[in-house]
């Protein structure tokens, strides 16, 4: 899953380097998804680096090169390679974290709790979650008091601390939380991620657990915590 912004750039930088041979410039970028600055091309395209969609061609000043399409891609395609002159369909699922925030009750059994399970989570970059939720029990002894929910981790950010892609986490609601608790963060009320937090100041800090990747710096407006992480569970095959 991507959000709606990366699933657009993706499919511009395809369609461009399809119809022109070349990568797309920033300016170009900035103004197809219509964006003020190009810091934000820079954050988009972070992420789908990071999630293995592209990647940046070494001594070649700007040169992405696509190295697969998401399984959104319309009909016809295939989504594990870039399309060659092809026209996609974005069919993003689209959502939030609200339906997690406000008081989802959970059925408890003698040795299990049930909790809403929202989708994935990007731990390598913010994605959009699942706007109607799965249900998954945990260990009762895992949660603490007040509400909780689980969702599914996606991407490699967070290994350093333990946290795997496919591991599923538990999140315990929250408005704020201590320097250096592992947190979902919304930010710009848009994009949502799995980061630790450490405040400096007025600044937000939202740091990954993976040395290939960046801490990432916001203003105290730009970032709400939803939730912070109290339990991991992960299925071995």
């Amino acid at each position: 899953m991507l959000t709606r912004k990366q699933h657009e750039l993706l499919i511009y930088i395809n369609n461009h380097i399809a119809n022109q041979g070349t990568s797309p410039s920033f300016d170009e970028m900035k103004d197809a998804l219509d964006l003020k600055s190009k810091s934000g091309i820079h954050r988009l395209i972070m992420g789908l680096e990071e999630r293995g969609f592209i990647r940046r061609l070494p001594h070649r000043a700007r040169a992405l090169e696509v190295v697969r399409m998401p399984e959104t891609a319309a009909v016809g395609t295939n989504p594990r390679k870039p399309a060659r002159n092809r026209k996609f369909t974005p069919n993003i699922i689209q959502g939030d974290f609200t339906h997690a925030l406000h008081g989802t009750p959970v059925t408890t059994t003698h040795e299990s709790v049930e909790l809403p399970l929202y989708g994935k989570i990007a731990a390598g970059t913010p994605i959009e979650a699942l706007r109607n939720p799965d249900r998954i029990e945990v260990p009762g002894a895992m949660l603490g008091r007040g509400e909780h929910y689980a969702l599914e981790v996606e991407g490699d950010s967070m290994i350093d601390a333990g946290i795997l892609d496919g591991d599923t986490v538990v999140i315990q609601r929250c408005e704020t939380a201590e320097n250096g608790t592992i947190v979902v963060a919304l930010i710009e009320d848009t994009e949502v991620t799995l980061k630790r937090l450490r405040r400096k100041g007025a600044s937000v800090a939202l740091e990954p657990a993976n040395k290939k990747y960046e801490t990432r710096i916001f203003g105290p407006d730009q970032v709400q915590i939803q939730g912070k992480v109290v339990g991991l569970m992960r299925q071995f095959s």
